[in-house]
Formats: structure tokens, sequence, C-alpha cells
């Protein structure tokens, strides 16, 4: 491929609006990333948030204007930090939350518990207490233990409304461990257990059944896959609302070419239109699909050593980005002045590990040490799986929008690293 092709084609992966300046630096959201990383460090995620509450209201237009009563609920466990909830409640979206952690920074974030769906395959006692003391809309029945918590924690007089998670039957093409309507997914219910459940809420004075959950998995290239998922759920009977999950894959490699919110709505409208009752609410979960491709995280190269594999350690790894160790997901990367091109090197962290390998071979135009690196695609799921392997800091989260960038979430400062001792 000519270089200015392969130019294109990565710039392509970075947040919309992403441009290289007349002197080749790479910016995002109007910002230079050599002046991010002036002001913030590295390693440091960048969030463009133009390009994320465009996202938002791309969501919620293509959806209801296929099936009028959809709402769009934000899988706040892709990135749950408070700015992000922030965003997706200012922009009209309900948050999906997977744990008592992420309903405290969904109240934290302003948004209204009313509008938030509690999920969660093993939910303590402390975590329905959370949802019922704050009064969360809709509480995902995942198994009858859930209904015996439930039925002793919901106070007297008062009503919970519930989802009941269904294992659709569907085998999602996807890693394995992001695949969850297959029948043996630790997720939900059969359906004839399914049906147990449902009736069991009916017959309950403090639980109310608002209607069916279902998911098959993340991270899917399909659309038709994703709206397979119906069919199961629409047999269980009529229902208020309908849950159709989420799982809308993204774009991480050149390679990859997932399906448009467009395509998406309209195979889950049409399912939804020849399945569902006319009159009834569905409720999409994107996650992965909205946060991943508003992102990218911002390096400084600490080391290059040539041999019969050239590697360029970077000064972050599997402590800012788990996905590569736990998924084998694949990313692509550029320097920040010299974007595109170049011979092929493994980019690798800085942690004590082999595996701590960000990717095995990617094109890096001749890099040096000192050089700014940035890896885009990096939304979803690298903040939430952030730690602290080997003492590194867990890294800021910084949003760019119109040239301006402000500080969301702050780099760890050694202090913190000793903060839970006692």
């Amino acid at each position: 491929m000519p270089e200015i092709g392969y130019d294109t084609a990565v710039l392509e992966l970075f947040p919309a609006g992403s441009r290289v300046a007349a002197d080749g630096m790479l910016t995002v959201g109007g910002c230079r990333l050599d002046d991010i990383a002036a002001e913030f460090g590295t390693p440091t995620m960048v969030v463009a948030e133009t390009a994320l509450r465009r996202r938002a209201r791309e969501y919620l237009s293509e959806f209801r204007s296929r099936w009028p009563r959809t709402d769009v609920a934000f899988a706040s466990k892709s990135f749950p930090c408070t700015a992000i909830q922030r965003v997706m409640a200012e922009e009209g979206l309900h948050l999906d939350v997977a744990g008592g952690g992420e309903i405290v920074t969904a109240v934290a974030a302003g948004a209204d518990p009313r509008r938030m769906v509690l999920h969660g395959n093993a939910k303590t006692d402390e975590e329905l207490q959370l949802a019922i003391h704050h009064g969360v809309g809709l509480v995902v029945v995942d198994n009858f233990d859930d209904l015996d918590r439930l039925e002793r924690l919901v106070p007297r007089g008062q009503v919970q409304a519930c989802l009941v998670r269904v294992i659709p039957g569907v085998t999602a093409e996807t890693h394995a461990s992001v695949a969850t309507g297959h029948v043996g997914s630790k997720f939900g219910l059969l359906p004839e257990d399914a049906r147990r459940a449902i009736s069991r809420i009916e017959h309950s004075a403090m639980l109310h059944c608002a209607g069916v959950h279902t998911h098959v998995g993340s991270q899917l290239l399909s659309a038709e896959q994703l709206a397979a998922a119906v069919a199961p759920i629409a047999a269980l009977g009529e229902f208020e609302t309908y849950d159709l999950g989420g799982g809308l894959g993204v774009r991480y490699t050149y390679d990859e070419h997932p399906p448009s919110v467009a395509e998406y709505a309209e195979a889950m409208a049409g399912q939804a239109r020849a399945l569902l009752p006319a009159d009834s609410r569905i409720i999409v979960e994107p996650g992965r699909s909205m946060v991943a491709a508003s992102a990218c995280t911002l390096y400084r190269v600490t080391t290059v050593k040539h041999g019969p594999i050239t590697h360029v350690a970077v000064d972050g790894g599997m402590g800012d980005n788990l996905e590569v160790s736990l998924y084998g997901q694949r990313f692509e990367a550029t320097l920040a002045d010299r974007v595109g091109g170049g011979g092929q090197v493994s980019l690798v962290g800085r942690h004590c590990e082999s595996g701590d390998q960000l990717i095995p071979s990617v094109p890096l135009q001749d890099p040096r040490v000192g050089d700014l690196l940035a890896v885009p695609v990096t939304g979803a799921y690298c903040y939430t799986m952030s730690n602290q392997y080997n003492g590194a800091r867990r890294i800021p989260v910084v949003f760019a929008a119109d040239g301006a960038a402000r500080l969301v979430v702050r780099r760890d400062t050694w202090s913190d690293l000793l903060s839970r001792d006692v």
C-alpha cells in the first residue's frame, strides 16, 4: 500500500475529527498530542469529547427513527468513569450498571437512578441494597438467588421492577471470554427456567416483571448475529420492555469492518417489528461501540532494542491496556509526529511479563527514545481494567474538545499506592 494511503488508514482509526498538523503532529479533539503530553505527562488516555457526544446522539437518533420507544442504556462497564457517565446522562442516555461501584459513580455523575439498569450474575446483598436505596429503575434477574435476595430486601410496600435475563442459545463469533449468549453461559437463565422466574415475579408482592433481557456477546461484527437473540425472548410472551443487550463490534484494525449504527439499528428494529408487540419498549446497551473509537492512549518511547526483532518499549502497557493479554485483542499504533508507515517492530510495555506485548508487529517510522506514540481505539475496557501491576500508577483521562484539554481523572500519585495500607 502506498505510504500516503497507509497514513490515511491509520488516521481513520483515531477519533472522528483527528487531524495531522502542518508540522506532522497528530491532533485529537483539536489538541496537539505533544501539548497534551507536556501538560499531563504519559501515558495518558485522550478522549475526543465531541466525537463521544456525537456517537451518543447517533445511537439515539438511529434507533428512535426506527422504533420510537427505544432507550439507549450505555454499558458503563466499558468505561466506568464518572465524567463519561455524566456525558451519557447529559445526552439523554440511560445507564447500564454492573455492580455497586458503577451505581456509586453513576450517582456521582448526576445520573437519574430511575434510568439505570443493574446487571450482575452474582449480585450481593450490599449491591442490591444500594440499588433499592437509590431507586434503580430496573434490576436484571440473572438467577433464582437474585429473586430470593430481592424478596428479602425490598421494603414492604415498595415494588422493584425487574427484567429476567434469558440465554438465547446463540453462539457468538467472538473471543470466548466475551461470548455470553450460548448454552452454558454463566449469565442468565435458559428459556424454561426464565418462564419459572417470570411466573414467580408475577406472583410476588414486592416485584414487578417489566420484561426480559438478553445478550449475545461483545465485539460482534455481524448485525444479524445480534438480531438472532430477539426471537428466543419474543417466544416467552408479551411484555412492556425487551432489553436486547449490546455487543456491536468496533474497528480496531484495518481489516475489520463492523456494521454502522444505522445498520445495527435496522437489523434490531426489523426483528422487533416482526416479533415484538408494536407498543413495547426496547432497550439497547452499547458499550464498546459507544466509547472505543472516541479515545486513544498516548505513550512515550523509553527503549528501542535492535536485534532479530526490534523491540520498542513504552512507558505503559498491560497496566493501562489489559485487553491484549486477556483477549488477544489486536491494536494499531503510530508515532504522533510521523503518522503511519515505517518498518515492522514489536511494541512492548514496561511491565515485568513477557506477555506485556501491546502489538506483536506494527509499522513505525524510525522510532527513537523520547518519541510520542499513540494507540487508537482504547476507549473501551482499557480504563476499566487498569491496574497497578509493578507499582505502576494508573493513568489519567483527559477530555479534548475544540482545541482545549481538561483533566477528568488524575494520575495516581505514589501516595495512592500506599493509601490502602493499615
